[in-house]
């Protein structure tokens, strides 16, 4: 609780602008941000080029840093598995009307690189409260050394979900290295027979060059450019039933370059929706974000998945 207050209650020049009305899939222009002017002293101690910092990049990098405290308070509460509940009932045929609205597929969550279920806190209360969907979140030890295994790990916790509460399909929302593992088993492990929609939260599609001290280890290694499985991803996927929404931040500075986060494949319906002001941390917690996800699964659930590969972009915050 604490680290959600120290989120709710950032300083008016660190307040981002929440949706008032759902966010159509249209072009938006971006938000007018007036220019940060530093003071007088702050220019004399920074150099030169820091004085020079976009107003944008500063509110961002702020932000970051109070998700990423608050994210440390959080991480213990979600170490471990969470709880599986039971599925509800079926409905009473006696009770319930003839042509019941279509069920909504359960969502799961997947986190990044060395992280756990408790960085979606607010997306898993925003879609429990707003799309009315059964959410459940999956942790992968932080230890696992390959996409391909923790990919086989999530197959099989789909295959539980679908066992226990009766639906033959899923959603599922990665975040970072989450997004990877959930598209390999996607396009490699036959997993488009039950995920409808794959959102992705600025996941390497493309590989990421940051961080090149961290290569000792052998994920990291396996997010790299040009990488084994970059390579299986970029392969054919002809006939793939699951439609992908990709999340991509122009201020993600984990993806290097930030466009590594779109999903270009000519095999695949993907729709790439940019998003700006934002860094790599906010990308889960942001509300413009969960707001852009809820409408994803809601035209999903609406119009069942799209079966022609386009990809364009959306500004959303």
């Amino acid at each position: 609780m604490k680290a959600l207050r120290l989120i709710r209650e950032l300083p008016p020049f660190l307040s981002l602008p929440r949706p008032s009305l759902p966010l159509a899939f249209l072009p938006l222009p971006p938000l007018p941000l007036p220019s940060l002017a530093l003071p007088p002293l702050c220019r004399r101690l920074l150099p030169g080029g820091l004085t020079g910092l976009s107003a944008a990049l500063l509110k961002a990098t702020a932000l970051e840093v109070a998700i990423l405290a608050g994210h440390l308070l959080l991480y213990p509460s979600g170490i471990t598995q969470e709880r599986r509940l039971p599925a509800a009932p079926p409905p009473d045929p006696e009770t319930t009307p003839r042509l019941p609205a279509p069920a909504r597929p359960p969502v799961v969550l997947l986190h990044g690189f060395i992280d756990n279920r408790s960085v979606f806190v607010l997306l898993r209360r925003s879609l429990a409260r707003h799309g009315g969907q059964r959410v459940e979140s999956l942790n992968y030890s932080p230890l696992t050394c390959d996409i391909r295994t923790a990919a086989a790990l999530l197959g099989r916790h789909i295959e539980e979900i679908c066992e226990r509460t009766g639906s033959a399909r899923v959603d599922v929302v990665g975040h970072s290295l989450g997004g990877l593992i959930a598209r390999y088993y996607v396009q490699r492990l036959g997993g488009d027979r039950r995920v409808r929609t794959l959102v992705t939260l600025g996941t390497p599609h493309a590989g990421t060059r940051v961080a090149r001290l961290a290569d000792a280890h052998p994920i990291v290694r396996q997010m790299r450019p040009g990488s084994e499985v970059i390579e299986e991803l970029a392969a054919p996927a002809p006939g793939c039933r699951t439609h992908f929404v990709s999340f991509w931040s122009d201020l993600d500075h984990v993806m290097d370059p930030p466009e590594a986060a779109r999903l270009d494949h000519p095999d695949l319906s993907a729709r790439n929706i940019r998003v700006t002001g934002i860094g790599h941390l906010a990308l889960p917690v942001h509300p413009a974000v969960a707001s852009g996800i809820r409408q994803a699964l809601d035209l999903a659930h609406r119009t069942g998945a799209d079966t022609t590969a386009h990809t364009d972009d959306v500004t959303v915050a």
